[in-house]
């Protein structure tokens, strides 16, 4: 019995010590067409407009995700909730549509994405932006 404890603690130290030197988590990739699987209210925290444009959309996994519009959306930034038209599918993805009163916004793509930039980010961008035209017109 000594022996065959002895040759398990034996096979499976190397293991343990592989799985210590690999990263406990990779990196997922930006910008890549994906797709939130039964997209209800248990599989999506938040969501949050990115003006009239598109969404960005938290999973409960804490990963977001970057629509675009083929259109305008104009009631999105005011509007406390959204309903989502995928037609049949139980896909959220690129080929579904953001429901906000009675626009339907079609989503042209849907792609992982970081969270969207704070109001300090924001503020810092359009600064930056606002300098550089001030340049161009000097």
């Amino acid at each position: 019995m000594t022996k065959l404890a002895l040759s398990l603690a034996a096979f499976l130290l190397p293991l343990s010590a592989a799985a210590a030197i690999e990263p406990a988590q990779t990196e997922r990739a930006l910008g890549v067409e994906s797709s939130i699987s039964f997209p209800n209210d248990a599989t999506i925290k938040t969501w949050q407009a990115d003006g009239e444009d598109g969404i960005w959309i938290q999973a409960r996994g804490r990963d977001w995700y970057h629509g675009t519009f083929a259109g305008r959306c104009r009631d999105l930034d005011f509007a406390h909730g959204i309903g989502i038209d995928n037609r049949g599918s139980s896909q959220l993805d690129r080929f579904a549509a953001i429901l906000v009163g009675r626009e339907r916004c079609q989503l042209i793509s849907f792609v992982t994405s970081a969270p969207p930039p704070t109001k300090a980010e924001k503020k810092a961008a359009a600064d930056a932006a606002k300098a550089a035209r001030a340049a161009e017109s000097n």
